[in-house]
């Protein structure tokens, strides 16, 4: 993409609404507009970032063994008078009624919906076990909605949801969603620690939460800091394997971490003294189990080896997609904006010319551009003609990983310069391994 042809309305002051660093910065690189209180216009750079990290959720969904469908945005009440939700979940659900006098809502997740499904069209054990999800938009109609995406009233999540025969397949689902979910947030570049939580409406004894700690965070959180310690890396994992996926939860939940809703303060002076850690920290995710609460009340039966219909064991598994776009910019940033994560930058570097118009810088931004493109990178040209303050200016706030600078100087000396923005550590190369080096980086073949 050439930013002269490129849709992107960046800001030169703060808004004044903005509290929190990824609201400032959202707003500032031209990421989102708002449309009204809590709900957002995804603009194009935001949208780029907003399908990177849906991917990697499907990616890694997918990797474990869940199958992706779509469910509706609008929700007959009668299912959720059936679960005995409807009048429980609150204000915070937007009620609504059609031209036929029918009740009708807005869909704050899908429990009762997928159970409709399955009651549906499965009736016998030997179809399980099955974990169905979706990505879709959701609404929950905050009295406070603030922080731009990480508290809005519409926002992208993916929530998941397993039909499994005993207790014992069902939290070996669990398990099968806290590894993915571990492999899914350290794609995006993010720490995120799993703690023991509250079910809230959902239901349910067994529940974690994945908070990323931030100073903006809406949660206090008690840790002991060997957790910090812990990556999943680019181990193989074999989600059928109940042993090996048993393990990876007991190595991410052995040690004390809470929200402060599950706090135990005489479990927490357990934790040796200087280990105890107290901080603020971002939901990104929740995974529950809730057993027989919603095939019980909605009739979700199949029948087992011997003939008998037995009620199936279920569990909700669910990532705040727009939430976590957030998230990373409070977990990574400066002073000059943001600092994307190669696994959701929304391009892949940016190329600067510090002299626009001049023949031989032209002619080697180009030829860098269509290199990249070629390999299956996505550059972002900044072929304005602009002063190079306000082109530097520009892709920090807008934060991509890696910046190709071409100007004539360097160009007389047959080099580049290649700036990383995380260190902004530079470094003179020759046009085409400075190519290599950012195919290196991303994983991409690169024919010199």
């Amino acid at each position: 993409m050439r930013l002269s042809r490129y849709f992107l309305p960046v800001l030169k002051e703060t808004p004044s609404e903005a509290q929190i660093v990824s609201h400032r910065l959202m707003l500032r690189a031209g990421m989102i507009k708002q449309a009204s209180a809590g709900i957002y216009s995804w603009l194009p750079l935001g949208y780029k970032v907003l399908k990177n990290i849906e991917n990697i959720v499907h990616e890694e969904q997918v990797r474990a063994g869940h199958i992706p469908m779509l469910m509706p945005t609008l929700q007959s009440a009668d299912l959720w008078k059936e679960s005995g939700r409807y009048d429980a979940y609150g204000p915070e659900m937007l009620r609504i009624e059609d031209r036929h006098g029918r009740d009708m809502l807005y869909g704050p997740t899908n429990e009762e919906l997928i159970t409709d499904i399955f009651r549906s069209h499965v009736g016998s054990y030997k179809d399980l076990p099955l974990t169905l999800y979706h990505i879709q938009w959701k609404f929950r109609d905050e009295i406070r909605p603030r922080f731009g995406v990480m508290r809005g009233r519409e926002f992208l999540m993916k929530d998941g949801y397993n039909f499994d025969l005993t207790k014992e397949d069902a939290l070996h689902a669990y398990n099968r969603h806290l590894v993915s979910y571990l492999r899914s947030y350290e794609r995006m570049g993010l720490q995120a620690i799993p703690m023991r939580a509250d079910s809230g409406p959902i239901g349910g004894d067994d529940t974690h939460e994945f908070l990323v700690l931030a100073e903006t965070g809406e949660s206090e959180v008690f840790y002991d800091s060997q957790i910090t310690d812990l990556n999943f890396g680019d181990r193989a994992i074999d989600y059928t394997d109940v042993a090996q996926c048993q393990a990876v939860l007991e190595e991410f939940t052995s040690r004390y971490a809470r929200t402060d809703e599950t706090h135990d303060e005489a479990e927490f002076a357990k934790v040796p003294e200087d280990r105890r850690r107290t901080a603020r920290g971002i939901e990104v995710g929740q995974i529950f189990y809730f057993g027989t609460k919603y095939s019980d009340a909605m009739g979700a039966k199949v029948a087992d080896a011997d003939g008998n219909r037995v009620p199936v064991h279920m569990g909700s598994h669910g990532i705040g997609v727009s939430r976590l776009l957030g998230a990373i910019i409070e977990a990574s940033h400066d002073d000059n904006g943001i600092i994307w994560p190669e696994g959701v930058t929304p391009f892949h570097c940016g190329i600067v010319n510090l002299k626009q118009g001049d023949a031989e810088a032209d002619a080697a931004c180009d030829a860098l551009y269509a290199s990249l493109t070629a390999i299956g990178l996505d550059p972002l040209y900044d072929d304005r003609n602009e002063r190079a303050g306000g082109k530097f200016a520009t892709m920090d706030l807008i934060g991509l990983p890696w910046r190709i600078t071409v100007g004539p100087r360097g160009l007389k000396n047959g080099v580049v310069e290649l700036t990383s923005r995380r260190t902004g550590e530079s470094e003179e190369l020759p046009p085409e391994q400075a190519i290599a080096k950012v195919a290196a980086i991303y994983g991409k073949a690169h024919a010199s």
